[in-house]
């Protein structure tokens, strides 16, 4: 689980139980529910959630542009809550890039500095040092209509972090890029805030781009922040199904505990197949629930060509993928009276596992975890 923050981890944004209600003509809206978060100075701090979830109006309440309905803002030790956006020296770059089409890549990022009447040499000297940082000093004088949408997101960086932000947001920046650009540009993204060295917010759906360049990720649901913590915690150890079933591929199934020990635990499954795990961890042996849901990942499965191998469970393999990378395997498991699907990753192909071939699936007792029953319902409103 993610390690609370301690005094000394120089904390720059504090935001503590901030809620935001809309009030329509028949209805209110919650977007956001009590949420409280810190943020330590210099870090990529990744809001991450579906459509819906709140990350946007938290990044705009940070940003000024939505009052919080309560709560505080506290940014460097000084309460944020109400001060005007033009107060909070913040930096932000929109979805929609917002540049100006009819000027050039130099005169887009000098218009701000411009308008607060900055002497001139200095304009150049902070313009020329920021668009050499994001790799476009070649091309100072060229339209930003005239740019790729990479050059473009780069442009609206360089415009945001020309003020020397003490913070910057970024809402969604990558969303309107192809997919091969969006690995490209989340790694430009990285290295420019590394060497800004800026703190930062960083607004996002997607799963693989929070976790290549967060230094920490609050996932959220519902208005709320289910989990913070590393990229790591968050896919490794997830606090909740809820979590762990929209971070990446996940395998759940449902299973009753039927001995603890202080180094081992039984499971039996609906298929009436029971599983031995030894050497667990406390988080485990502990469990207090006599049923469960077992999550597994699907690179943490194995399979063998056989079915009958001790502690595992015997499945049919429905269909193979193969991804390059990654071998996806598609096997239906007895889980009882309906059959369900599980996902087994392998870096390979297999000899001897097939299309319509049984084969047997374990796991180690490192790889799992178990969630309460009572969260199963989370799965169906997923």
């Amino acid at each position: 689980m993610a390690v609370p923050l301690k005094k000394s981890d120089n904390i720059t944004l504090s935001i503590r139980n901030l809620s935001k209600i809309f009030k329509g003509r028949d209805e209110k809206v919650v977007a956001l529910d009590e949420v409280s978060l810190d943020v330590r100075e210099g870090e990529l701090f990744t809001l991450l959630g579906p459509s819906g979830c709140g990350k946007t109006t938290t990044l705009r309440c940070i940003a000024g542009f939505e009052k919080p309905t309560s709560g505080k803002i506290h940014f460097l030790g000084r309460d944020y809550t109400a001060i005007p956006p033009f107060r909070r020296n913040i930096g932000m770059v929109f979805q929609s890039y917002a540049l100006f089409p009819h000027l050039s890549i130099y005169e887009n990022v000098a218009y701000g500095l411009k308008t607060r009447k900055l002497p001139h040499r200095e304009i150049e000297e902070k313009v020329d040092s920021i668009l050499r940082m994001v790799g476009l000093e070649a091309t100072r004088h060229r339209k930003s209509s005239e740019l790729s949408g990479g050059q473009q997101q780069r442009i609206a960086l360089a415009r945001a972090l020309v003020y020397n932000p003490q913070l910057l947001l970024l809402d969604e920046p990558l969303s309107n890029l192809d997919a091969k650009l969006r690995v490209y540009m989340r790694e430009e993204i990285r290295r420019i805030q590394k060497q800004a060295r800026v703190t930062t917010i960083y607004v996002t759906h997607d799963q693989e781009e929070a976790l290549s360049i967060s230094d920490r990720i609050a996932v959220m649901h519902a208005g709320r922040a289910s989990q913070v913590g590393t990229p790591d915690e968050i896919y490794e150890d997830p606090n909740s199904i809820r979590v762990a079933a929209f971070i990446g591929q996940a395998n759940f199934l449902e299973c009753r505990v039927i001995k603890q020990a202080r180094e081992s635990l039984v499971l039996t499954f609906p298929s009436a197949e029971k599983i031995t795990l030894k050497g667990i961890s406390n988080r485990l042996w502990d469990f207090p629930h006599p049923e469960g849901v077992l999550f597994v990942r699907p690179n943490h499965m194995e399979i063998f060509p056989r079915p009958g191998k001790a502690n595992t469970l015997r499945g049919k393999v429905k269909f193979i993928l193969y991804l390059g990378s990654v071998v996806r395997h598609f096997i239906e498991v007895f889980q009882g009276r309906a059959p369900q699907e599980v996902l087994v990753d392998t870096d390979r192909r297999i000899k001897g596992v097939y299309e319509g071939e049984e084969v047997a699936l374990g796991f180690h007792a490192d790889d799992i975890r178990l969630f309460p029953p009572d969260q199963k319902d989370q799965l169906q409103k997923e």
